[in-house]
C-alpha cells in the first residue's frame, strides 16, 4: 500500500534565504597582502576550503536541513525530488564559480615548474659505463620515531629553559637540548654520554607503534642513493651481516663485520608540532646516538686497502660528526684524522673528493677537521646550519650552534661566496685542493658554485636533480605528486644583500637560474617543499649525492 498522500514532505525556502542570495550576487574575493607566493598558495587553499564548506552547508541546508535557513513544511513549494538533482548541480557550479581563481594559477605554476625541472635534469644522463664511487666512513641502524611521543612515552615533561648542550649526560639535558632546536625547526645531532638514558630511549622506541628501521649513517645513505642512480660504490662502514645482505648489489662493503651495530634515534616532529609550549615552526629531526664503532673510523684500513684497486672517479667523506664531543683518550682522535687527511691527499688528481658536512659543536674537532681533512677536498656539501658554522670558524670566531632555518637566497649566496672565497686563501693549490665545488641546500632552494673549467660539469642538471630528490625523498615517493608540494622560495632574489644587486625572477618555464661571477658559476634551484612528509633523516645526504651524480 502506498503511503498516504499527507506523509509527502515538499521543501521549502523560508526567506529570506540570505545566504544564497548573497552567493549569487557578490562574488566573493581572496585575502590580499599576503608576503610570499609559498605563503600565497597557503591562503588560497585555506580560502578555498572555507568557501566550499559554505557552499556545501547551503547545499545541505537546501536538500535536508529543517532549521532555520530551510524548514521542512507540507503543502506548497518545491519539490525534492523533482529538483533535487537541480539544486545539488546548482551548487556545483556555484562552488566552482567562487573557486579562488589564484587555486588554478598555483596549480598550473607547481606544474609548470615541475616538469620543468624533469627536463633540466634529464638533460644529462649516466652513459654505459657506471661511476665508480667510493664513500666513507661508517654506518649505522636508525630507529625513526615521532619525536614528541617519545619524550612523552618515558615521562619526560617539556621545559621551561631551552638550552643548547654540546652532549647529553641525563634527562634534563635532552629535553632543554630538544626544546632549543624543536622551535625554530632545525636539524641537530647529539652524543648522548649517559649509556643507561641511551638504552632506556632505544627500548621505549621499540616498543613505540609507527616506528621505522632503516639503514643509517651519511656513507651508507650516500652509497644507497648514488647506487640508486646509475653508480658503483665502494662503501666504507663496519656493518652487521643483516645489514649487508640489504644493501643493493651496486655496492661493495670495506670494513669489519659486527654483531651489534651503531644505533641512532631519529627523533622526528612535522612543521607544526606541539610539545608543551612549544610549536616546531617547520618539520625537521633530533637525532642521537651513543656510537661504539664508528668514532674510531674502524673501517678506514680495509677501506683504504680496497680503494687502491677500485680507482674510483668520485671519493666522498662524510660521518665525521660522530667523533664530535666523543671521549678519546689525549691525541687519539688526531691521529684518525691525520691518517684520513693522508688517504685524501694521496688520491689521483684526476679523482673528485668530496666532503659532506653535519652538525658539529666540537671546536677542537672542527679546529683537526679544517687542518687535516678540508685542504683535500674539493667539494664540500652542507645545509643551512652547517655553512654559517664553518664560515664563523674560517673567520676565526666560535663555533654557531644555531642559525636561521629560513634564510634568503641573497644571505646564503653572499656567505657562500665568502666561504669559497677563504678556503682557497687558506688552502692554496700548492698546499692541497683548491676548493671548486660548493652545494648548500635548504628547505626552500638548492644553490651551488662551480669553478669554471673544473672536472665538475652539468651544474644546472645537478642542481635540478638535488631539487627534486629533496621532494622525493622527504614524501618517500619516486613520483612527485604537485598536491603535495609548494613552493616557498620568493618569486624573485637578489644574487647579493649588497645595495643596488640584481634581482633574479623564478620562471616556471626555466626555474635553475645560473649566472658567471668572478671564476665561477651559480646556479639556484627551487624546491618543490613536500607538504606530506614521510621522512626527513638522510635528506640531506640523498640530496648531496644525487647532485654529485651528474657532476662527474
Amino acid at each position: 500500500m502506498c503511503p498516504p498522500r499527507a506523509s509527502y514532505f515538499r521543501i521549502v525556502v523560508t526567506p529570506p534565504p540570505q545566504l544564497l542570495l548573497t552567493l549569487l550576487h557578490t562574488r566573493l574575493k581572496p585575502p590580499t597582502h599576503l608576503p610570499s607566493r609559498g605563503y600565497l598558495s597557503f591562503k588560497y587553499s585555506l580560502f578555498a576550503s572555507q568557501v566550499s564548506a559554505l557552499l556545501v552547508l547551503a547545499a545541505l541546508g537546501v536538500l535536508v536541513s529543517p532549521q532555520p535557513l530551510l524548514a521542512m513544511e507540507r503543502g506548497s513549494g518545491f519539490s525534492f525530488m523533482k529538483y533535487g538533482t537541480a539544486v545539488s548541480l546548482a551548487v556545483v557550479l556555484l562552488a566552482y564559480w567562487f573557486r579562488p581563481p589564484g587555486d588554478s594559477r598555483l596549480d598550473d605554476r607547481l606544474d609548470t615548474v615541475l616538469s620543468s625541472l624533469l627536463r633540466a635534469e634529464s638533460k644529462v644522463g649516466i652513459n654505459n659505463a657506471r661511476p665508480r664511487v667510493a664513500i666513507g666512513l661508517g654506518g649505522c641502524v636508525d630507529i625513526l620515531v615521532d619525536g614528541v611521543r617519545l619524550l612523552n612515552k618515558i615521562g619526560l615533561p617539556p621545559t621551561n629553559q631551552p638550552l643548547h648542550h654540546d652532549y647529553i649526560e641525563n634527562a634534563d639535558q635532552l629535553a632543554q637540548s630538544f626544546a632549543y632546536f624543536f622551535v625554530p625547526g632545525a636539524a641537530a645531532e647529539r652524543f648522548v654520554m649517559n649509556n643507561t638514558l641511551f638504552s632506556q630511549l632505544v627500548e621505549t622506541s621499540r616498543e613505540l607503534p609507527g616506528n621505522r628501521w632503516s639503514i643509517g649513517g651519511n656513507a651508507p645513505v650516500m652509497a644507497g642513493r648514488m647506487a640508486t642512480e646509475g653508480c658503483d660504490v665502494l662503501l666504507g662502514g663496519s656493518f652487521s651481516p643483516d645489514f649487508a645482505d640489504v644493501l643493493s648489489q651496486h655496492i661493495t662493503v670495506a670494513g669489519n663485520v659486527v654483531e651489534e651495530p651503531d644505533i641512532h634515534l631519529i627523533l622526528e616532529y612535522p612543521s607544526g608540532a606541539t610539545w608543551g609550549q612549544y610549536t616546531a615552526r617547520r618539520a625537521n629531526r633530533y637525532i642521537v646516538h651513543s656510537d661504539d664503532h664508528n668514532p674510531y673510523l674502524a673501517s678506514l684500513e680495509d677501506f683504504e686497502d680496497k680503494l687502491q684497486d677500485f680507482h674510483p672517479d668520485l671519493l666522498v667523506m662524510g660521518g665525521l660528526q660522530m667523533m664530535d664531543s666523543f671521549p678519546f683518550q689525549q691525541g687519539e682522535r688526531k691521529n684518525l684524522l691525520s691518517r684520513l687527511g693522508n688517504l685524501l691527499s694521496s688520491s689521483s688528481p684526476r679523482t673528485g673528493v668530496h666532503f659532506e658536512m653535519a652538525s658539529f659543536v666540537d671546536e677542537g674537532l672542527m679546529g683537526d677537521l679544517l687542518r687535516l681533512v678540508l685542504p683535500n677536498a674539493d667539494s664540500l656539501g652542507m645545509n643551512e646550519q652547517e655553512l654559517p658554522n664553518l664560515l664563523s670558524l674560517l673567520r676565526g670566531s666560535n663555533v654557531t650552534v644555531l642559525s636561521d632555518p629560513n634564510p634568503r637566497v641573497a644571505t646564503v649566496l653572499d656567505q657562500m661566496r665568502e666561504l669559497y672565497r677563504l678556503v682557497n686563501q687558506r688552502y692554496p693549490s700548492a698546499k692541497g685542493r683548491p676548493l671548486s665545488r660548493l652545494h648548500v641546500h635548504t628547505l626552500a632552494f638548492q644553490a651551488m658554485i662551480v669553478t669554471r673549467g673544473s672536472q665538475w660539469k652539468n651544474t644546472m642538471s645537478a642542481v635540478a636533480k638535488a631539487s627534486l630528490t629533496a621532494n622525493r625523498h622527504v614524501c618517500g615517493s619516486p613520483d612527485i605528486d604537485p598536491s603535495k608540494a609548494r613552493l616557498i622560495m620568493d618569486e624573485s632574489f637578489s644574487v647579493s644583500r649588497q645595495e643596488g644587486s640584481q634581482r633574479i625572477p623564478l620562471e616556471e618555464t626555466r626555474p635553475v637560474s645560473c649566472w658567471d661571477e668572478d671564476d665561477y658559476e651559480i646556479c639556484v634551484a627551487p624546491n618543490l617543499v613536500c607538504t606530506d612528509v614521510y621522512q626527513t633523516a638522510g635528506g640531506g645526504d640523498n640530496i648531496s649525492a644525487a647532485g654529485l651524480v651528474l657532476q662527474i
